[in-house]
């Protein structure tokens, strides 16, 4: 019997997921790599033994995918409480869960950041949102998350002071324009979940799944230029032919009929810097300014690892767009730095650039919008339904049934 030869373009979450899928069902897929290794959008780098990433990511321990496909406690997570610090003018105060950690509890009451009203309506969104269905979350009215946040009753002042700093940093956008749908879906993971890195970094979340993988073959540093029919093309003079082929990224470069992708992209800019010691001195983010600076959010990479270090590494991460050159942005950093956070003697380790950091989709949804291109081409990635390491890991695992489904019927 002739067996199904299955190519996939892309070794990021959702290429490695469909991979997977691929082989318990028996086939060894064949994946093309335009890079040196597995991540795609999920990159580490080392320096000194501190894991750096490009661009602050965090691993919900609650979606359901990276539950299903992840060994958390081979990934050694190193959790963040349940909250956040809030630096502004130099002054500082806490916010968070009491219910999950009871150190929160008298910061979080006496906190000028939000209201007493504020703060009920906090804890009754989170126990709202941990009764609902995912399918649920991702149905209803389409409004941003600004406009949801208003009819649900916060004051201006909570929502500058805590929504908009923190979501910002996770929707890499600073005006809560990202549809009410995808706040929901986070909240409703932090609320039940933690937000937690790898002890090594985020890319150890790829290269687990890599590592589980027995059969599937690699093709690394190998980009392919367009896709005709079954028929990939690795140059003008140089193609090969599968059965079947799923693409885990950006479909429009390789399919010639495609219009140019609708797909926007947000960006961010994280920097890295050593210092003497941390100021928080435990594994939790800092929102800082308040929406008024460049700045967005920072934590201490060394307080989340178990091991002491002799100097401590801080992440900063910048949402907002700007025209800054690189030298002047270190200096704008370290300003806000020190006057929002009281933060000085920086050392400046790296910066990262990531230009398509998330996509900025205006109707997110839970599984992916387009799964089948054509009886032979099949689509994956995160673009297709929500930007989250969720919808990356949804999106292989369906591209890959949907494929097997097809060889079924057609034998």
């Amino acid at each position: 019997m002739h067996k199904t030869e299955v190519a996939i373009i892309g070794a990021g979450l959702s290429g490695l997921v469909a991979a997977i899928c691929l082989e318990k069902a028996g086939c060894t897929p064949v994946v093309y790599e335009a890079g040196n290794e597995v991540g795609g959008r999920v990159r580490t780098d080392e320096v000194d033994g501190i894991p750096l990433d490009h661009g602050f990511q965090v691993l919900l321990t609650d979606y359901p995918l990276t539950r299903k496909y992840l060994d958390y406690e081979k990934l050694e997570l190193r959790r963040f409480l349940p909250g956040a610090i809030l630096f502004q003018n130099g002054k500082k105060g806490a916010i968070g869960d009491p219910l999950r950690n009871t150190s929160f509890l008298l910061p979080t009451l006496f906190s000028n950041a939000a209201g007493l009203m504020d703060k009920w309506r906090i804890f009754r969104l989170s126990s709202d949102l941990k009764k609902k269905e995912l399918r649920t979350i991702f149905s209803g009215v389409e409004e941003t998350t600004l406009q949801y946040l208003e009819k649900y009753g916060f004051s201006d002042r909570v929502i500058a002071r805590f929504f908009k700093p923190f979501f910002s940093g996770i929707f890499l956008e600073d005006e809560l324009s990202t549809s009410s749908k995808m706040f929901r879906f986070v909240y409703k993971m932090f609320a039940s979940g933690d937000a937690a890195i790898p002890k090594k970094g985020m890319q150890e979340i790829p290269k687990q799944l890599f590592g589980s993988l027995q059969h599937t073959k690699f093709h690394f540093n190998t980009r392919i230029h367009r896709i005709d029919g079954k028929t990939l093309y690795l140059d003008e003079d140089k193609s090969v032919a599968y059965d079947y082929v799923i693409i885990a990224t950006d479909p429009t470069p390789l399919l010639q009929e495609l219009k140019p992708s609708p797909v926007r992209w947000h960006s961010t800019q994280t920097l890295y810097f050593k210092c003497a010691k941390s100021t928080i001195g435990k594994p939790i983010i800092g929102l800082v300014g308040g929406g008024e600076t460049l700045v967005n959010n920072i934590h201490y990479v060394t307080d989340l690892l178990s091991a002491k270090h002799p100097e401590a590494v801080l992440s900063v991460t910048i949402v907002k767009s700007h025209t800054l050159t690189d030298a002047a942005l270190e200096k704008q950093v370290r300003k806000e730095l020190l006057e929002e956070c009281g933060i000085d003697g920086l050392t400046f380790l790296r910066s990262y650039k990531i230009a398509k950091a998330l996509p900025n989709l205006q109707s997110p949804t839970y599984d992916s919008r387009i799964i089948k291109y054509s009886d032979s081409i099949f689509l994956a990635g995160d673009h297709l339904a929500n930007g989250s390491i969720n919808a990356a890991m949804r999106s292989g695992e369906l591209a890959a049934q949907t494929l097997l489904e097809e060889v079924k019927t057609t034998r």
